[in-house]
C-alpha cells in the first residue's frame, strides 16, 4: 500500500505534465493569433492560462505534505 506522500508525489508528476500541456497550448493559441495579425490577448490563450496557474497552485499545495 502506498503512503499519502508517495500518491502525492505521484499527482504532483502528473498535474506538471499537464501545466506543462496547458503551457505549450497557450503559447501555440498565441503564436496563430499573433501569425493573423490580431493584437489582442486570445480568450483561450487567457482561459489556458487561468487553468495552468490553477494546477500549479495544486501543485504547490501537494508539495506541502
Amino acid at each position: 500500500m502506498h503512503s499519502f506522500e508517495e500518491d502525492s508525489q505521484e499527482i504532483v508528476q502528473k498535474l506538471k505534465l499537464i501545466s506543462e500541456q496547458l503551457a505549450d497550448k497557450a503559447l501555440t493559441v498565441l503564436k496563430q493569433s499573433h501569425a493573423a495579425g490580431k493584437s489582442k490577448r486570445p480568450e483561450l490563450e487567457r482561459t489556458l492560462t487561468q487553468a495552468r496557474r490553477a494546477i500549479e497552485k495544486a501543485i504547490s499545495l501537494l508539495g506541502r505534505s
